[in-house]
């Protein structure tokens, strides 16, 4: 049971601000060159507003506008707030992969908060790793934080059919290869696919962690789904930056709120929307944060036997837009407490319990948010898949893929980076049919480096003419949330590091049996030993920079990629002055 603080209490902004020392008249003159009063170092809450705004971000291009709502919203509860622009990990621009970069944001910004007189954090995220990264920092720190996202964007249209951003992506490039679309009409579809400001309008990564920070109880109930566009944002917004205050008041933290009943909560809420597969390794390395044992059994544990009930692409139809209309996250969260798989009387930022929140509200559109009985799948989350191709586990969203392929047994074609399947998949010699399993080497944490969204390789040229658009395809790499297909992913340990990926050749056959959740590489033990004991890396190691950093010290994808020596690192969140 949380315990509300003491207030009026002394702040830790107070350490910068209040007094008549020295320092203090230091820190709190310097600030006074850009007008602020006098009275605002009275000892109210000082609220950080962690922007992750950049013109290089795009899905993120609009938070400088709701940064404005926000403190709106601080200074009439009485706070003082303070923009303060932070790493922003795009994830359409950075190279070689957003998520190399996510947990270098997340080192920045947790050392931005700790370094920097702040009482709370508004969390202002949007892009995919941007979300996780702030959550990971303000976990690490355990201030009092709140997030609120920029929201979708508009759905897109081309020719009368709604277009997915991401996942029409995928569609069209592939329709190109088949010869079932020109370029010119796939750079016509182009303008119609991201028309507003705003994330992926599908249930994406972006989407999908929205979502999980609302399940986990981190941002105010109905935040996920309002589009980045509408007036209803910027409310919220405001609401958020009001919020804070009381929470700092309270010392509502977000270890009060990151438990482990929330992180079940959150899991089964991504079962239910058909949530990115990407959601897994971030929610893994939050958790770390706060020091809470969750681990890929979880995830088919408390998965496995929720529908997907969100009719969202890409497993689905529709898109955020019509997800909003139809109530949101709020009527899935609902449908959980009512089916018995929400732990209800779990906290959230508002102060009351996720059922409190979501116990009144109404589902507008039963085609959008459906009936258990009429379920996208009645066991949706994401499968772990397990076997001597993946000791430590891999990952599969049934929602996603083709159930004819579940039970699968196939010849591998093998890949042994990225660009040894950029170099042979459009070549009409390759070796491969429908009937093949394609399997792509050295792209996990440390082998793209990164982990790349690379694992959804299209596939070859001479199988979609015939029609075929689905094919197993397994590797080490990440999977963006606005893909499809029976795709198998973040196999552990990666092959970088010497796992079994690494040793698979052509013409092995490999089994994926989803329902018995096995992923097998059919030869025998001695020899999958004896190619274990001959491997050799071969690959380039990076020698500086963050890069090097990175190669170092991050750990499997079973466990979140994070840093090794950054888990668990909540600590004392003052520095001392040094001057």
């Amino acid at each position: 049971m949380f315990k509300k603080a003491e207030w009026p209490r002394k702040l830790r902004s107070q350490e910068w601000y209040g007094g008549t020392s020295r320092d203090v008249i230091y820190h709190r003159g310097w600030m006074k060159n850009q007008g602020y009063p006098h009275d605002l170092f009275d000892g109210r809450p000082v609220i950080g507003i962690l922007n992750t705004w950049s013109d290089m971000t795009p899905c993120n291009g609009h938070l400088r506008e709701l940064a404005e709502k926000v403190k709106a919203g601080v200074w009439e509860a009485g706070g003082f707030p303070m923009e303060v622009p932070v790493f922003s990990a795009s994830e359409n621009t950075f190279r070689p992969t957003a998520m190399m970069y996510r947990n270098l944001a997340a080192l920045a910004i947790e050392e931005t908060i700790r370094g920097q007189p702040m009482d709370g954090c508004v969390l202002l995220v949007g892009c995919d790793k941007t979300t996780p990264s702030l959550i990971m920092a303000a976990a690490s720190v355990d201030l009092p934080s709140i997030v609120v996202t920029g929201g979708p964007m508009l759905n897109g249209y081309f020719r009368g059919e709604r277009v997915g951003s991401g996942t029409h992506l995928w569609k069209f490039s592939e329709m190109v290869k088949a010869g079932e679309m020109t370029q010119d009409e796939f750079l016509e579809a182009e303008a119609s696919m991201s028309r507003s400001s705003g994330t992926c309008n599908t249930m994406g990564t972006a989407s999908t962690m929205a979502s999980m920070a609302e399940a986990l109880g981190m941002a105010l109930s109905g935040n996920a789904a309002i589009p980045g566009v509408d007036s209803r944002r910027k409310v919220m917004a405001q609401l958020t930056g009001r919020r804070i205050v009381q929470m700092v008041k309270d010392d509502l933290k977000p270890s009060d709120i990151m438990t482990k009943q929330a992180f079940e909560n959150a899991i089964r809420t991504n079962a239910a929307i058909g949530g990115s597969t990407n959601a897994v390794i971030h929610l893994l390395a939050m958790a770390g944060r706060v020091g809470i044992d969750l681990t890929l059994d979880d995830w088919d544990r408390c998965g496995r036997d929720v529908p997907t009930i969100v009719n969202l692409m890409p497993s689905g139809k529709y898109l955020m837009e019509e997800f909003f209309y139809a109530g949101g996250l709020p009527v899935v969260i609902k449908r959980l407490g009512e089916a018995g798989l929400l732990h209800k009387d779990a906290l959230t930022v508002s102060g009351e319990t996720m059922w409190d929140e979501v116990k009144d509200v109404v589902n507008w559109n039963e085609d959008v948010i459906l009936p258990t009985d009429k379920a996208l799948t009645q066991s949706g989350g994401i499968v772990v898949v397990r076997g001597n191709l993946a000791p430590k586990g891999a990952v599969l969203k049934p929602s996603a893929a083709s159930p004819h392929l579940l039970t699968h047994r196939g010849r591998a074609v093998v890949f042994e980076d990225i660009d040894d399947y950029k170099a042979k998949i459009n070549d009409d010699n390759l070796d491969i049919d429908e009937t093949c399993i394609m399997v792509m080497k050295n792209c996990g944490p440390k082998g793209y480096p990164g982990m790349a969204e690379v694992g959804n390789m299209g596939l070859p040229p001479k199988v979609l003419k015939k029609g075929i658009t689905d094919m197993v395809r397994i590797s080490d790499a990440r999977m963006s949330g606005t893909a499809y297909g029976t795709v198998v992913l973040h196999t552990s340990p990666e092959a970088a590091v010497g796992g079994p990926l690494a040793v698979v050749k052509n013409g092995d056959f490999i089994e994926l049996d989803v329902p018995n959740r096995r992923l097998h590489l059919d030869i025998s033990e001695a020899e999958l030993a004896q190619r274990l004991a001959e491997w050799q890396p071969n690959h380039d190691l990076p020698t500086s920079g963050y890069a090097f950093l990175h190669q170092q010290h991050v750990e499997g994808a079973d466990t979140g990629a994070d840093l090794d020596f950054l888990k668990g690192c909540r600590g004392n969140a003052v520095g001392k002055d040094s001057h």
